[in-house]
C-alpha cells in the first residue's frame, strides 16, 4: 500500500496547508505505509512576484493549472503498472480540480472551509468577498469538489455547509466524513518563568495582564469586538489588550484611541511558535470572536495552553471547544465583558480550564490518522 499526498503550491505560501500536509504525511509514515508528497511544480511562478496578484498570480496559474495535471496524467499512468496499490489524497479543498485525474475510487480529499465558496456565491455570513475571476475559481472548485467520492470535512459545520452548496450539483454515491483537525504543532503550559522571559521585548513584564486575540486583519476575525469589550468593562478591568498575528490595521488603532484604549494595546506581530505558546499560557483569557470559521484552531490551542476560552456562539466554535468555553454573540461586546466578568470565579475559571484539557483530547494526531486510515479503506497493519 501506497499513499500519495497532493500538497500545495510552493510559492502560494500557505504555512497551515503545508504543515497539515506534513501533519498527514508523518503519520502514515509511523503507520507503516509508503507515503510521498507531490506538489505542482514550479516553472513559469517567480519568487519575486507577489503569486496573489497581477502576473505573478497567472504565472502560478499556469503552473497549477495547465502544467501540473500534465504531470499528474503521467504519474498515476506510471503507478498503474506497480504491484503495489496507490491511494491519492488532496490535502487542500482549494485544488479540488486535480480530483479528475485521479482514479475516481482510489482518491479523497480533505475540505478545511467553504468560506471562499460560500463568498463566491454571495453569501454575506462568510465574510470573504469575491473578485469577478474568483467567483469563476470557485465555482470550478466547488464544481470538482462536490464529485469527490472520499471527503474528510474538517468540522460538521464545514460538512453542512459543503451539502448544502453541493447538492443540486452531486448525485453521485460518497463518503463523506467529519475527521477534525489534529495539532499541527506542540501546545502546553509554559512555566510563568519561560513566558516572563519571552515576553519582555514585547513589552510585557512579569503580572502584566492582558487579553489575547490571535489571527488575521481579516474582517471575519472581528478583531475591533476586544476593543469593544474592554470599552464595556471600563474601571471593572484595566489590563490591555494583546493581538498576536497580522500587525494592527491603522482603523483598528484609531479605533483604540477613539475609546481612549490606545496605550492599552500591545501587537505581536506574527510571532515565532514558542512566543505564541509563551502568550497564551500568559493571557487572562483568550478571546475568539470570529464571525466565520472552517474549524477554529486557536480554540484547541489555546486550552491545550491552559488559557479559559471566550468564543463566538457561532458554529464550528461551539463543536471545536466542545463546550469547555463560555460562548457569546460575537456582535456583542456586553456579553463577551459580562464572560471576562465570570472568569473572575477562581472555582469557574479552574473548572473550564480543566474541560478545556479533557476536550483538546479529542485533537490528537493518532486520532486523526486513524480517521483518514478508515475513511481510505486501509488496514493499519498493512
Amino acid at each position: 500500500m501506497q499513499i500519495i499526498l497532493i500538497g500545495n503550491y510552493k510559492l502560494d505560501n500557505q504555512e497551515s496547508m503545508e504543515r497539515f500536509t506534513l501533519m498527514l504525511a508523518e503519520g502514515f509514515k509511523n503507520s507503516g505505509i509508503e507515503t510521498k508528497i507531490w506538489r505542482p511544480t514550479v516553472l513559469f511562478g517567480l519568487k519575486s512576484l507577489n503569486p496573489y496578484k497581477g502576473i505573478g498570480k497567472y504565472l502560478g496559474y499556469i503552473d497549477k493549472w495547465l502544467v501540473f495535471p500534465l504531470i499528474l496524467n503521467f504519474r498515476v499512468l506510471k503507478n498503474v503498472n506497480k504491484k503495489h496499490a496507490t491511494f491519492y489524497h488532496v490535502c487542500d479543498h482549494s485544488n479540488a480540480p486535480y480530483l479528475k485525474h485521479l482514479p475516481k475510487q482510489n482518491s479523497g480529499i480533505t475540505c478545511h472551509d467553504v468560506l471562499a465558496i460560500r463568498g463566491a456565491f454571495g453569501f454575506k455570513d462568510a465574510y470573504c468577498p469575491a473578485t469577478k475571476m474568483g467567483k469563476i475559481l470557485q465555482t470550478w472548485i466547488l464544481k470538482n469538489l462536490s464529485k469527490a467520492s472520499k471527503m474528510a470535512c474538517v468540522s460538521e459545520h464545514t460538512l453542512f455547509q459543503l451539502k448544502a452548496l453541493s447538492n443540486p450539483i452531486a448525485n453521485n454515491p460518497k463518503d463523506w466524513r467529519v475527521i477534525h483537525n489534529a495539532f499541527n504543532a506542540p501546545f502546553y503550559p509554559m512555566s510563568s518563568d519561560a513566558y516572563n522571559e519571552l515576553l519582555k521585548p514585547f513589552g510585557i513584564i512579569e503580572n502584566d495582564a492582558f487579553i489575547l486575540h490571535i489571527g488575521s486583519s481579516l474582517p471575519r476575525k472581528n478583531r475591533t469586538l476586544l476593543l469593544d469589550m474592554v470599552s464595556v468593562l471600563g474601571d471593572k478591568w484595566n489590563g490591555a489588550v494583546c493581538f498576536a498575528g497580522e500587525p494592527l490595521e491603522q482603523e483598528l488603532l484609531d479605533h483604540a484611541v477613539k475609546l481612549g484604549l490606545g496605550d492599552r494595546v500591545i501587537s505581536v506581530s506574527r510571532p515565532k511558535h514558542d512566543v505564541l505558546v509563551g502568550l497564551l499560557s500568559a493571557c487572562k483569557a483568550f478571546v475568539f470572536p470570529s464571525l466565520s470559521e472552517g474549524f477554529g484552531w486557536p480554540l484547541i490551542e489555546a486550552q491545550a495552553c491552559g488559557a479559559p476560552v471566550i468564543a463566538s456562539s457561532l458554529n464550528p466554535m461551539p463543536e471545536v471547544s466542545g463546550g469547555a468555553a463560555i460562548h457569546a454573540d460575537p456582535f456583542n461586546p456586553q456579553l463577551f465583558a459580562e464572560a471576562f466578568i465570570k472568569l473572575q470565579n477562581d472555582a469557574f475559571r479552574n473548572e473550564l480550564i480543566e474541560r478545556g484539557f479533557e476536550n483538546i483530547q479529542r485533537f490528537s494526531n493518532e486520532i486523526m490518522i486513524q480517521g483518514y486510515l478508515d475513511l481510505f479503506g486501509i488496514n493499519k497493519n498493512i
